[in-house]
């Protein structure tokens, strides 16, 4: 399984779409805790739904079990808490919830899926770590 990740922020429809069909995506997993406000734009939830197997002919999936604790996040979008004490606190969770192999008995049928975060040029996402998590469940 190949994994990628993009991000839901600071990108056009067509860099977004153009990369996901670059990577060939079988499976857009979006794992962001609020996907239906404005602030979404042209990723919203059901935006999304529709135009991933449109497009792309590949599922789209909405699975808040990957996204991080709503504190957390606050926590650390609010500048309260540097990124290595938040990646850290979500792999926590990671772990305690299970996650990993959560997602492989959900998702490991699929050939390319990519993680959709939300990454900008000024703070990293979740799904860097959810990738690298993913990827050395998966080496093992």
């Amino acid at each position: 399984m190949r994994i990628n990740t993009i991000s839901a922020y600071e990108t056009s429809a067509e860099q977004f779409f153009d990369a996901l069909a670059s990577w060939d995506v079988d499976l857009l997993l979006d794992t962001r805790l609020k996907n239906t406000n404005q602030l979404a734009g042209f990723t919203k939830k059901n935006d999304l739904a529709y135009f991933v197997p449109k497009l792309l002919h590949a599922d789209y999936a909405h699975d808040k079990l990957f996204a991080p604790a709503p504190t957390m996040l606050e926590r650390y979008l609010h500048g309260n808490i540097a990124w290595d004490a938040y990646a850290d606190a979500y792999r926590e969770d990671m772990r305690e919830r299970e996650a990993v192999p959560q997602f492989y008995d959900r998702y490991g049928a699929y050939q390319s899926v990519c993680l959709l975060g939300t990454a900008t040029r000024k703070r990293r996402s979740h799904v860097e770590v959810l990738k690298e998590m993913l990827e050395a469940a998966h080496a093992e």
